[in-house]
């Protein structure tokens, strides 16, 4: 049977395949050698395409930003653009979990980072926002996304459904309940209810975008909406 020829090495291919295996196995499994490995080289082959380890970081966290959308800058109003700006971000985290906390302070951001934050600071200045209302704005938008993306990911269960059992469970380890009523109150409307991700993240995130809004229209003299 005739050998099967891969294609040519590329630093796309070498990317592709990082990221496969960061989002299979987390980001601290990744290593040269393995990724090597995955496309059937040598892992000196890597090095034509990729510097070191840490290109390979900024080239997968360039994918993540890649996959997030933000619309041009003056082509929808600030608010909707950041809310679905926020819930893009959240779900691609999501795809990527190891990118948390590797997002933002990159030394060598690539381009699809560099178009990303312009854009984001671009809707809030079209939006009218002042250069540092503008900063302010985006700097607890990402604070909330990032954190509740960490939050996210370490919570022992991903849907409403689970949260009944892991309840019941961490109950087990409290000597006595009788002694937290309110962490028993917690427990049980948990139980009962779950804890939905999509509910949690939008009030949230809803709530910073009203006061967002609201600081806006105040440092601008308006009133704001009912």
């Amino acid at each position: 049977m005739p050998k099967r020829r891969r294609g040519p090495l590329t630093r796309e291919r070498v990317l592709q395949a990082a990221l496969e295996l960061a989002d299979a196995g987390g980001f601290h499994s990744l290593s040269m050698r393995k990724v090597a490995a995955k496309l059937g080289v040598e892992a000196m082959s890597l090095y034509n395409h990729v510097a070191n380890k840490e290109d390979i970081v900024d080239g997968l966290v360039d994918l993540v930003f890649a996959e997030i959308e933000v619309p041009e800058p003056g082509t929808v109003a600030w608010k909707p653009a950041m809310r679905g700006r926020a819930i893009s971000v959240r779900a691609a985290l999501n795809r990527h979990r190891w990118a948390v906390g590797l997002m933002e302070g990159r030394m060598r951001p690539g381009p699809a980072n560099i178009a990303n934050h312009d854009a984001v600071m671009g809707c809030l200045r079209e939006g009218g926002f002042p250069f540092r209302d503008a900063v302010h704005a985006y700097s607890v938008m990402d604070a909330y996304i990032y954190g509740f993306a960490l939050q996210e990911r370490g919570l022992p269960f991903d849907a409403p459904e689970e949260t009944a059992d892991v309840m019941r469970r961490q109950r087990e380890t409290v000597p006595s309940m009788d002694d937290y009523p309110y962490l028993v109150e917690v427990a049980a409307e948990m139980e009962k209810a779950g804890f939905d991700y999509d509910t949690e993240f939008l009030f949230g995130l809803d709530l910073i975008l009203d006061g967002i809004e609201r600081f806006s229209l105040a440092q601008a003299g308006a009133a704001p909406a009912p």
